[in-house]
């Protein structure tokens, strides 16, 4: 683990794998929680946390770099459904991929529970893992210029779905019926980090 100072007042804390960010990010919140940690805002990403806000970063980053992470809990937070439509134009290149069918792979899809490890690209736009290895599927060679909203897709080991309409290079396997982000609504948000996510299937998927 590395602490490294942001400005004045912030730390990024860079570990060695998205599980060991996702601990990192349950034991800040959980510290927070409890009055240890006096902190403005804990944003996850792939493989670091950032912490902003503190009033004392020189010795949050020495606390921090010599203690030892425990496991994130069990996650107890209520199951997001999604439901999904697999008919992205990029089913049968991920089918490929896979050395399984188009039907294998809505069924491995949507018999996966995911867990939203990190948000960011987008407003409403969460990182979800959950698929196995050997499901890691690499970007498109040549990005669309426009991914519909609800597009449900794959790069690496992540699935996301768009929130609206904007330039991606991720594998198209299907849509979703879901708004992901609602300025109106309280959070605005529908995924966070830390949110159990499966995918229903519906229609012909």
């Amino acid at each position: 683990m590395r602490a490294l100072p942001v400005g004045d007042d912030a730390l990024l804390v860079e570990v060695a794998s998205g599980e060991q960010a996702q601990a990192l990010h349950a034991e800040l919140l959980r510290r927070r929680a409890e009055g240890s940690l006096a902190v403005r805002e804990i944003v996850p990403a792939a493989r670091t946390v950032l912490l902003d806000g503190l009033a004392d970063p020189v010795r949050w980053a020495s606390e921090l770099t010599s203690s030892e992470v425990p496991p994130a809990p069990p996650r107890a937070r209520e199951l997001i459904e999604l439901p999904v439509r697999y008919d992205g134009p990029d089913l049968a290149e991920v089918a490929a991929h896979w050395k399984v069918s188009e039907h294998e792979v809505a069924r491995i899809h949507a018999g996966t529970e995911f867990t939203v490890a990190f948000c960011g690209f987008a407003p409403g736009f969460g990182y979800l893992t959950g698929l196995p290895a050997r499901y890691d599927v690499p970007r498109r060679a040549t990005p669309r210029t426009a991914v519909p909203a609800g597009a449900v897709a794959l790069a690496g080991p992540y699935t996301g779905v768009y929130p609206r309409s904007s330039p991606g290079g991720w594998q198209l396997i299907g849509t979703a019926e879901a708004v992901l982000w609602d300025h109106a609504r309280v959070p605005a948000a529908l995924l966070s980090p830390g949110a159990r996510v499966r995918f229903v299937p519906v229609g012909d998927a």
